[in-house]
């Protein structure tokens, strides 16, 4: 019997599903998934489902042999979580799970070969290269401005801004990885677009007194968020057009959510991609339930659309 029926058929044997909640786990953005799956277990509550939080260790396999789910929320964010990695486990446990599969997960976390699939449809990106980290220190491997940052990490973890007016390069902290990813700096504002299976949401414009980093991200007042966006309709449709295309090229499911970057002085040619996310954050400053919310779908409606969309073989 194919997978996904049976992982449908699982769910529909029980009307109440028990979900576990994986959340936490090794990453650096250990705290962001905590904080994330927190929320989504009370939101899964209130929708009426038996929820179980499990904190993501190297023995998850026995965790989730433990709790024996029908349904695997996956809250997870960074390396491991996002990846592939818990991916990969839960098809071979058969279990369904929520967001995307191993092959989508690992192509969106991987910044280089993501841009360039984006590529192959014609979505619009800044010009990036790999390089190693002592090369990076030692020379200007792009002209100024540009952006250093670890090809597989989120959530702003490790970001180098090199200013255009800088004489030298970057001095890159020892806990860079090892092969770092150079990409040519984009101005403009920080605008950004959730997918919900078939459908993008709307757009959010993101405003912050300065970089959009970790602290902007998730600090209580640390950005300032203007949903529906106020921008032109070519725009606003644009970002729309292609946050569904990213989704669907990577081969996402359930929710995504796909960044950009918006010259107001080039107009259509100034917005480009910078990264699609397989897991958006579900903490109280995050952007995906805000606009899930501004369309009419409630915190606990969205989560529990995840979970009715989990299945094997994504």
């Amino acid at each position: 019997m194919d997978r996904d029926i049976e992982a449908h058929r699982v769910m529909s044997s029980r009307a109440n599903p028990k979900v576990a909640v994986v959340m936490g786990g090794p990453s650096a953005e250990r705290e962001v998934s905590l904080s994330t799956g927190r929320e989504c277990a009370i939101a899964l509550r209130d929708a009426g489902f038996e929820t179980i939080e499990v904190d993501a260790g190297h023995n998850i396999v026995a965790q989730l042999t433990d709790v024996k789910p029908d349904v695997v929320f996956n809250a997870l964010h960074g390396r491991w979580g996002e990846d592939g990695c818990i991916q990969g486990i839960l098809e071979w446990m058969q279990l369904p799970y929520t967001h995307s599969g191993v092959l989508a997960s690992a192509l969106a976390m991987d910044k280089q070969r993501c841009k360039e699939i984006y590529k192959t449809v014609g979505l619009p990106v800044v010009e990036s290269v790999m390089a190693a980290r002592e090369d990076v220190c030692q020379r200007h491997v792009l002209p100024p401005p540009y952006v250093v940052k670890p090809n597989n990490e989120g959530s702003s973890v490790g970001i180098y801004i090199v200013h255009d007016a800088a004489n030298s390069p970057p001095q890159l902290e020892a806990s860079m990885p090892d092969m770092v990813m150079v990409e040519t700096f984009a101005p403009g504002r920080e605008l950004t677009t959730t997918v919900m299976g078939d459908r993008a949401l709307t757009v959010t414009d993101i405003i912050t007194d300065g970089w959009y980093d970790y602290e902007a991200k998730y600090s209580v007042g640390g950005s300032r968020h203007e949903l529906p966006a106020d921008l032109p309709a070519e725009i606003f449709d644009a970002c729309l057009d292609y946050a569904q295309r990213a989704h669907d090229v990577l081969g996402c499911r359930g929710v995504s959510r796909t960044d950009f970057r918006w010259d107001e002085s080039r107009g259509l040619d100034g917005l480009i991609l910078l990264e699609t996310n397989t897991q958006p954050g579900m903490t109280p400053t995050s952007l995906t339930p805000e606009q899930a919310q501004s369309v009419g779908v409630s915190f606990p409606e969205l989560c529990a659309w995840m979970v009715k969309d989990a299945t094997c073989n994504r």
